[in-house]
């Protein structure tokens, strides 16, 4: 949040409270859709798919797309780890996620 305010603001207490709550009813509400997706496809497993699902039947399909691609290229990642754990490092600058906490 600092980042994204002036650098002589200051954020109160209440006011990080309320947007981790309003963060946290947002991850609940995508999450509830996509796990009603799963239910009525008789799976228990939400996956990265029923979750985009899930944005678009919100209304959220501006997120989609960027996220289709974040996933990509994340189970890239987990591929290269499998194969080449020691050389995944390379692969994040060329992949691009670089400070992504992959």
């Amino acid at each position: 949040m600092k980042n994204a305010v002036p650098a002589t603001s200051k954020i109160s207490k209440e006011a990080k409270e309320a947007v981790q709550e309003c963060i946290s009813e947002f991850i609940s509400f995508i999450t509830s859709e996509a796990a009603e997706k799963c239910h009525d496809e008789k799976r228990k497993t939400i996956g990265g798919e029923d979750v985009l699902y899930a944005m678009m039947l919100l209304g959220l399909e501006q997120y989609v797309e960027p996220l289709k691609i974040h996933l990509a290229k994340m189970r890239t990642v987990r591929t290269l780890r499998l194969l080449s754990p020691r050389s995944v490092g390379l692969y994040y600058i060329g992949l691009g996620l670089v400070g992504l906490g992959l």
